[in-house]
């Protein structure tokens, strides 16, 4: 836990605010919960929960996290995947898995604990947030929980919005995530999704690895790829420049929305006079390609490399602050 005034400190001097996301349950095994009320109640003040890279599973689990939650008016952001449908898999179920030979994961694995989730948010009355939507079937079950007015928040990726799993073929381990790159189909549908509201906001699942980690073969890498400085790109390229939303869409997508979901006090607030000037500048007219050696993370794991993209972030402000001067850090 953080001290006030570590946090104060890191908030005086850091190039952006860091807020804690609690776990669900003890050690991330899904077996018993954690102290969800002591981590809210202490000074990181946790609104947040969610056991990140692991589903919690259990039905009588999550029951109860959304039962503790509901007292303060939190959250629990669950990573949808049903683990005993995914044994063994390595790519999205489909055409393409079949043809190549690898363990397919399959659209339903997503799906079913995403229905069973927003079920249970309703019978409770408490939020719950799906990360990392991916297929076309999560956005239907997503929009009927909404027309119900179930508490029900999504996020989708960039390179969800953007990569399909026709790229496995390279069997490039860059393009192996979790969940899977999926289908041309899946990809407008999210798409759509996210430009209807369906899909609240996006996320970058950012997973830098070293280079070792994705540089072997397609069964020993690891899952993830990063994706925190070219997600702003990828939305323009897939949203924007395809007219499915403006600028303004992209800053309640990226900015105004994820704040009310996490409680960010201070953020996603308003341009205008005595508002906090967390700003963003935006060079909307560039287009150039990924270079990996450019990029702050110390990670290269990116699949846009070489790749051409618009827009470029040229500066940043944090309550004033410059942060980001001409592309470069402070």
């Amino acid at each position: 836990m953080y001290k006030r005034q570590g946090m104060a400190a890191r908030q005086e001097h850091g190039y952006c605010d860091v807020q804690p996301i609690g776990a669900v349950t003890v050690g991330l095994e899904g077996r018993k919960l954690a102290e969800l009320g002591a981590m809210h109640e202490s000074a990181a003040g946790v609104t947040v929960f969610s056991d990140d890279g692991k589903c919690v599973h259990d039905a009588v689990i999550m029951r109860r996290a959304l039962e503790y939650v509901k007292a303060f008016g939190g959250v629990v952001a669950q990573h949808a995947q049903e683990p005993r449908l995914t044994e063994g898999a390595e790519m999205n179920e489909g055409i393409v898995s079949a043809e190549l030979g690898l363990g397919g994961w399959p659209a339903v694995a997503e799906e079913s604990i995403i229905a069973r989730d927003v079920l249970l948010a309703d019978h409770v009355g408490s939020r719950v947030h799906i990360c990392h939507l991916s297929t076309a079937g999560s956005v239907e079950i997503v929009r009927w929980a909404k027309s119900r007015g179930i508490a029900v928040t999504a996020e989708v990726t960039p390179h969800h919005l953007l990569l399909t799993d026709e790229l496995v073929r390279t069997y490039n381990p860059v393009y192996k995530v979790n969940p899977p790159l999926r289908t041309e189909r899946d990809v407008m549908a999210l798409r759509e999704a996210l430009a209807d509201g369906t899909i609240d906001i996006v996320a970058t699942d950012h997973a830098p690895h070293p280079h070792e980690d994705k540089d072997c073969e397609w069964a020993a890498a690891a899952m993830g790829m990063v994706g925190l400085e070219t997600a702003l790109s990828v939305v323009q390229e897939t949203m924007v420049d395809t007219g499915l939303l403006d600028w303004a869409g992209v800053a309640d997508r990226m900015s105004v929305k994820p704040a009310q979901i996490g409680q960010a006090v201070g953020h996603g607030r308003p341009v205008s006079a005595g508002e906090p000037a967390n700003l963003t500048l935006v060079d909307t007219a560039y287009r150039g390609p990924v270079e990996p050696a450019g990029f702050a993370s110390r990670s290269r794991n990116t699949p846009y490399e070489g790749r051409e993209l618009p827009g470029r972030v040229t500066h940043t402000w944090l309550r004033g602050k410059a942060t980001l001067v001409d592309g470069k850090l402070t």
